[in-house]
């Protein structure tokens, strides 16, 4: 039975001494003597977006079918006069086929000449844009480095906020053994 009584003693001794170390505590105030601010580089990439108009050419056909016309008329006549130029049978044939073929050529290029066949070039103002990165650094501040004197003592701490002229601090009082 002592036992149980003694254990139980410890028991409750023990839960009562945060209520007794609250009992030896209290709020005081000290001098604030150096307050230094504490700041982080912050390195962003920034997009940056140029733009401009810029004149482009195009080739545009003028017709999309073309008459052969002028073509088969050249070849005719062409063969007409080659066939006239030779002087035996097998040059006669020679020089149509050879007169057919210069004929169509010329006459081709001829009617592409005289009915506006071919392309045309034609100029468009178009937008181009362009991205490009550029680093920004920011500081940014992250809290205060705070001395501060206490009955002659000196300490340092960290605060996110400017403490002023006083701080704060919670005073222990324990006796000594």
């Amino acid at each position: 039975m002592k036992n149980k009584l003694f254990a139980l003693t410890a028991i409750l001794a023990t839960a009562a001494l945060p209520a007794l170390a609250e009992q030896n505590r209290h709020i005081d105030f000290a001098k604030v003597t150096q307050v230094t601010p504490i700041y982080k580089t912050i390195e962003h990439r920034v997009p940056h977006r140029e733009c401009w108009t810029e004149t482009v050419a195009y080739d545009n056909p003028r017709h999309s079918q073309r008459s052969q016309t002028g073509t088969l008329l050249g070849g005719l006549v062409g063969a007409a006069i080659g066939n006239g130029v030779g002087h035996h049978k097998r040059n006669k044939q020679v020089g149509a086929v050879a007169g057919a073929i210069l004929g169509a050529s010329i006459g081709r290029d001829i009617s592409a000449k005289n009915s506006g066949y071919g392309s045309v070039t034609e100029y468009r103002d178009e937008q181009r844009c362009d991205v490009s990165h550029e680093t920004e650094y920011e500081e940014r501040l992250l809290g205060y480095d705070v001395t501060y004197k206490y009955h002659g003592m000196t300490y340092n701490t960290r605060m996110g906020h400017h403490p002023g002229k006083k701080i704060k601090v919670a005073v222990k009082v324990r006796p000594v053994h």
